[in-house]
């Protein structure tokens, strides 16, 4: 079976052309313009804004047209990310699906479910002549995965419903009604290089298998984060056996838990081996305490071509004392939510070479404040180390209504339907609620979606019951909302 067999076959068969298109995020021109068609060629009234959001109109079906108007909202890039000894390439191919059980997934790639199924959903409601619907208003928003720049940029006035379902939610439990803000943290520095001292032996370390996942959804799983863990193996390496380091390039994009790292280092002969006996005793140690959350974990030792230049050494020590300085993983646990977390950082890209040293991070909180002071806590540990530190990108949490009337609503839909609580909920993840509500503050906003699995990584995965459910219970709530 093949995922166009998959039902309800509209919204699969959406997905399946969607994923066809290269959409990265920030390189969204193409996915943009097959919107743009896909509206037209359905003889609706599609509009694009400056920046690139995309928005469709849709009148409502027979007796639907004088309910209010509900905007339908998902975003259009995805996460970009592929296994390393994955051959693709994101600019030109389309993802590879295949069906395994009860699951849809990729082959060696990100899924791109979130947040195309979300899209999918919509464009379902747009093709189709027999679904009861109040007038719809499509929005489709880009970047979001890299920045929110689509929602942070879009003015107001441009919708006039002021009802909006997200469909951006991976569990088809939850109802989610808030979520956390973030912040960008870029620390740059340039290196001081030096040439390889004569004696010395040149070998490639790589932390490679961790299961990483979404730097907000998944940050309280307390995931192995390949970029410390390259830091802890590197740390005092050379007051002990005169380890110099080369390179370290880990991790990639700020919003996904980083799963590979990898160091180019060069070692005293006559201290090879202790070092490799030393190094041995720190894997151990981690995979046993990973063993739970990251049972692939592997860390490989390999001699490479000799290493023509090191970094200085002093500012070697000061950058991996930065780096293990540097807070990541969970800051703080709410108080006033049970299970949320409140605060965290994810470093999620290391690169250093002989030339220069970057350092990415993302600061989620649903705090404004504590959200600046933990950003202020990592710049302050990084400009330690000589890094001139930035920061951007930032997007407003989204505050919690739950006795709003559509969360009472869809709540007792939920109760209606399947004889069971929903969990109704905040989310430690960005959402562009939050963005949405500052130019259009009269939203009555919730978001919910089917089971995705393992979403910014090559596990993604989407449950095919679960899309069934989903879609039974939104095609309800629009009857009713």
């Amino acid at each position: 079976m093949t995922v166009r067999d998959l039902e309800p076959k509209a919204l699969w068969n959406h997905f399946a052309d969607l994923n066809a298109v290269p959409r990265a995020s920030k390189k969204e021109a193409q996915v943009i313009q097959f919107m743009v068609d896909f509206g037209e060629k359905h003889g609706l009234d599609v509009s694009k804004d400056e920046i690139g959001n995309v928005l469709i109109k849709k009148p409502g079906s027979k007796g639907y047209e004088d309910r209010p108007v509900i905007v339908m909202q998902s975003h259009l890039d995805m996460v970009h990310q592929k296994n390393a000894d994955t051959d693709f390439d994101f600019a030109t191919q389309g993802i590879d699906m295949f069906v395994e059980d009860d699951w849809v997934k990729a082959r060696g790639t990100t899924l791109g479910a979130d947040n195309g199924i979300g899209v999918a959903t919509i464009m379902s409601l747009l093709s189709s002549d027999d679904i009861a619907h109040p007038p719809l208003e499509a929005l489709f928003t880009i970047d979001e995965e890299t920045g929110m720049t689509g929602a942070l940029a879009l003015k107001g006035g441009w919708l006039q419903g002021k009802i909006l379902l997200n469909l951006d939610t991976e569990d088809d439990r939850e109802l989610t009604i808030g979520c956390a803000g973030g912040v960008d943290l870029t620390a740059k520095r340039t290196s001081e290089k030096e040439a390889v001292p004569a004696g010395m032996e040149s070998f490639e370390i790589k932390v490679a298998g961790l299961s990483g996942g979404h730097s907000g959804m998944d940050i309280h799983k307390g995931l192995a984060n390949a970029n410390k863990l390259m830091n802890r193996l590197l740390w005092k390496i050379r007051q002990d056996f005169g380890l110099r380091i080369s390179s370290i390039q880990g991790g990639g994009l700020r919003n996904a838990i980083p799963r590979e790292s990898v160091a180019t280092v060069c070692v005293p002969t006559g201290k090879v081996a202790d070092w490799k006996k030393a190094t041995e005793g720190r894997i151990a140690q981690m995979t046993k305490e990973y063993e739970t959350t990251d049972p692939q974990l592997q860390v490989h030792i390999k001699p490479v071509t000799p290493i023509e230049f090191i970094i200085q050494e002093t500012m070697q020590d000061q950058v991996i004392a930065a780096i293990y300085a540097a807070p990541n993983g969970i800051y703080r646990m709410s108080p006033d939510i049970e299970h949320l977390v409140q605060t965290s950082n994810n470093i999620a890209k290391v690169s250093i070479d002989t030339a220069s040293c970057e350092i990415l991070c993302l600061t989620r909180s649903s705090v404004d404040s504590e959200k600046f002071d933990l950003a202020n806590a990592l710049t302050a540990a990084f400009e330690t180390a000589g890094f001139s530190v930035s920061q951007g990108g930032l997007y407003p949490g989204w505050a919690p209504a739950p006795k709003s009337t559509l969360v009472e609503m869809m709540s007792n839909l939920y109760r209606e339907l399947y004889s069971e609580e929903p969990h109704v909920n905040a989310i430690h993840a960005g959402l562009e609620c939050g963005i949405l509500s500052t130019n259009y503050p009269d939203f009555d906003m919730i978001s919910f979606g089917p089971n995705i699995r393992g979403a910014h990584s090559p596990d993604e995965r989407c449950q095919v019951s679960s899309v069934q459910k989903y879609w039974g219970y939104l095609l309800e709530a629009l009857k009713r909302v």
